[in-house]
């Protein structure tokens, strides 16, 4: 494998408009700024990068993207573009229209817009990590969940079943087991994910099998869908618990 500085990755930024449970929120105004552009100019800082791609189908999107310096070399098709589309459908036709252009790269980083508090270092520290690995297919970000499976439940009329039918060593049900006891389990953020660009395009899927997690730490994981995340981390950045990436371009005037 050739040495990570001699790698070309892009990062890939979706932004659809059709957001349902924070209306706009990419573009929402977060201490001054569109959401979006705590992303990109993360991006940019972190040096990583050969291209940074917005894909969007607004074209406001489009522009507050590229006054931020980010690219929007093609709009995304409205069938990429509903509540319940794949990721990977919008990745592909970022992939190919690109390669149309002949232009082709070795992996690309999907960043999120909603992971506001993902910094440059956490980009570079996430790439260090999968440039370092052998054999697999892609890097995704995950954190400790807060409510482990093992206490959760599925309800079925008047039963219910554990999620997790298992045991511990001493036969005790995980269900009845203390959580200190409990097998670590982590679920994924939206923080990022990398991934060579063969395991999209050969495999159809942005994941592949073989994929080395990636731990956040503190707020770099922190997602943003709800009025009630917004609002909590608005009152994070408040008081410093939180911190969002430096931004060195003139506001966008919505």
């Amino acid at each position: 494998m050739p040495k990570a500085e001699k790698l070309n990755c892009i990062a890939l930024i979706p932004a659809r408009s059709g957001s349902k449970r924070l209306p706009d929120k990419n573009i929402a105004l977060l201490a001054g700024h569109p959401l979006i552009a705590y992303t990109i100019c993360a991006a940019r800082e972190s040096g990583i990068f050969s291209r940074i791609i917005v894909s969007t189908d607004d074209e406001e999107y489009a522009n507050i993207a590229r006054h931020y310096g980010a690219e929007t070399p093609f709009m995304r098709p409205r069938e990429y573009s509903q509540d319940k589309s794949p990721d990977i459908d919008w990745v592909l036709h970022v992939l190919t229209s690109l390669k149309e252009r002949g232009e082709t790269y070795d992996a690309f980083s999907l960043l999120r817009p909603t992971s506001p508090a993902r910094k440059a270092q956490t980009i570079r520290r996430a790439w260090t990590q999968f440039t370092k690995q052998e054999g697999v297919d892609s890097l995704r970000a995950v954190e400790l969940c807060s409510q482990h499976p093992a206490k959760m439940w599925i309800v079925r009329g008047d039963r219910m079943h554990p999620l997790m039918p298992m045991t511990g060593e001493d036969t005790t049900p995980y269900h009845s087991t203390q959580y200190a006891a409990l097998p670590k389990v982590y679920v994924q953020n939206a923080s990022l994910e990398i991934s060579w660009s063969k395991t999209a395009i050969d495999l159809k899927t942005i994941a592949g099998e073989v994929i080395t997690p990636f731990l956040t730490k503190d707020d770099e994981g922190y997602d943003v869908n709800t009025p009630y995340d917004w609002k909590l981390l608005e009152e994070l950045v408040a008081c410093g618990e939180a911190s969002l990436p430096p931004i060195d371009i003139s506001h966008y005037k919505i």
